[in-house]
């Protein structure tokens, strides 16, 4: 049975927290609302000032403030950091405060709350709170696509792995341009901030592995050839999700990307303007520095390993040569 990350819960589950705090305009204590969770009210609070905290200019002022409110049982505004109550300011069930939030926030926490239904497809409230998100990100009702079919050639290569037999994909390359038709041996499905990915072999001409995320896999199409799985599957697998640490600068408004990008990402400094951060990041490196600077803006760059330092300009000359070609 899959496990979502405990990051990719404690996001997801915030759609739900905003929609409860809106059928509560009165505001509901942090203690009662951390136990329907099933959750220390600490991890609660926590979770909502880090979603509502963008640029601090103190320990506690928030960006948002007409958005969230914490105050005392007298209806008075205290320290979000003590106050036991906390209430939605924005009028009408429907803002769920998303139209408060930056684009990079709101793709990411969209995007952690689609992983978790995936553990949890039958969560009802999850789903219509997730319904209100992708509205608000892509307009009119109409337009919103049926997230729980955006997985759905999961059970295929699920079915695949069970009975080690091949499977003929057609794939969006993530990396590169095109389209691409190929036969893999599914080794190893796993869930990440990116959403479900397939470790899968025959090996490359290197003796690697090959990763594909699910959400590119355009159809998958069962063959009767089967396949051994290697002897040294776990080393290689360990060898292909290794990490190289790269220190980059980012806005404090582009931090979701770090998240989003990095397997791990770990604060070194920060202060009103930008954070300093050591990530944890997958190869191929230029390609997903690159991708990550080009999503964080101008402002973002890297401290180290150097020859990093030009991977957005080259990527960003890159995709500028292919799309007016």
């Amino acid at each position: 049975m899959s496990t979502a990350p405990k990051y990719v819960t404690r996001i997801a589950r915030l759609p739900e927290v905003f929609e409860r705090l809106t059928r509560h305009p009165e505001g509901i204590a942090l203690e009662t609302l951390a136990a329907d969770f099933g959750v220390p009210v600490a991890e609660l609070r926590e979770d909502l000032l880090a979603f509502y905290t963008a640029d601090l200019g103190g320990e506690w002022l928030l960006s948002r403030p007409d958005v969230l409110e914490f105050i005392g049982p007298d209806g008075s505004s205290e320290d979000p950091g003590t106050a036991g109550i906390v209430r939605m300011v924005a009028e009408g069930p429907a803002d769920l405060g998303v139209e408060y939030v930056d684009a990079g926030e709101l793709g990411l926490v969209y995007t952690a709350a689609l992983a978790l239904l995936d553990i949890e497809p039958d969560n009802t409230e999850l789903g219509e709170a997730i319904d209100v998100l992708a509205e608000t990100m892509f307009g009119e009702a109409s337009g919103v696509p049926d997230v729980r079919a955006w997985n759905r050639l999961l059970p295929a290569l699920q079915k695949a792995q069970r009975a080690q037999k091949a499977v003929r994909i057609v794939y969006s390359r993530a990396w590169d341009h095109g389209v691409t038709d190929r036969e893999i041996e599914p080794y190893r499905l796993v869930q990440t901030r990116r959403g479900w990915e397939v470790d899968a072999g025959p090996a490359d001409e290197n003796g690697q592995l090959r990763t594909f995320l699910i959400s590119n896999i355009r159809s998958v199409e069962p063959l009767e050839r089967g396949f051994e799985l290697p002897e040294d599957l776990g080393a290689r697998l360990e060898e292909k999700r290794a990490t190289t640490t790269v220190q980059m600068v980012l806005p404090q408004s582009a931090r979701w990307a770090a998240d989003f990008y990095a397997e791990k990402v770990t604060n070194v400094s920060d202060d009103e303007e930008s954070v300093v951060v050591d990530l944890e990041l997958l190869p191929p490196l230029d390609r997903r520095v690159g991708m990550l600077l080009l999503a964080a803006g101008p402002d973002a760059f890297v401290m180290s390993p150097r020859e990093l330092e030009s991977a957005g300009v080259v990527l960003a000359e890159e995709l500028l040569f292919h799309h007016s070609s």
